[in-house]
């Protein structure tokens, strides 16, 4: 991943962690998918406590080689205080994704500490998630909502009985540095 690093090396704050989220992640990017690039950074202290505070969320969306990058950082702050604390699966699938863009020492710190806030009410954001994409795949005619439902059903499914968070939703994976990861059989 060296173009991703090179990415995430051009943003203007320091960043704990930036992890592939997404179709990336779970096995079933399409050819127009971008990739999704989520983690957080840290604003200097004169951003924390003076009048104007800094950004809590950047979100950018460009093309880089032919791919559309979606690059979505949290301040420290708001990450740690509003919605890692909260039940999303969503904010530990970013955390936990072992596709790691950059990381250091806060993220393994947090990667630990991961097992601690899971709950059983985690399972409301799983099935609250597979019934919207349920609904989409109903309207139309396009499978990627069906495959969502069935990616976020077997996580909360997963995590429910192992206490884990697990991005697979295959029974063996492989990934390589020049394509997406995909399921073997």
């Amino acid at each position: 991943m060296p173009e991703l690093r090179d990415v995430v090396a051009e943003q203007p704050y320091e960043l704990l962690f930036v992890t592939v989220s997404g179709a990336h992640l779970y096995g079933f990017p399409s050819v127009d998918s971008d990739v999704d690039l989520r983690g957080v950074h840290v604003l200097p202290l004169s951003d924390v406590v003076g009048l104007r505070g800094g950004p809590e969320t950047i979100d950018r969306m460009w093309t880089r080689a032919g791919a559309e990058i979606d690059l979505v950082t949290h301040d420290a702050g708001k990450f740690f205080r509003r919605l890692l604390l909260r039940r999303n699966g969503y904010v530990l699938e970013q955390l936990l994704s072992p596709l790691v863009v950059t990381t250091g020492p806060v993220h393994a710190e947090l990667v630990d500490l991961a097992p601690s806030l899971l709950t059983r009410h985690h399972a409301h954001h799983y099935r609250g998630f597979g019934r919207g994409q349920w609904r989409l795949f109903q309207q139309g005619n396009d499978l990627k909502p069906l495959l969502y439902t069935f990616r976020v059903l077997l996580t909360g499914i997963h995590l429910l009985r192992s206490g884990e968070r697990s991005s697979r939703t295959c029974p063996r994976w492989s990934i390589s540095s020049t394509r997406p990861r995909t399921c073997r059989t």
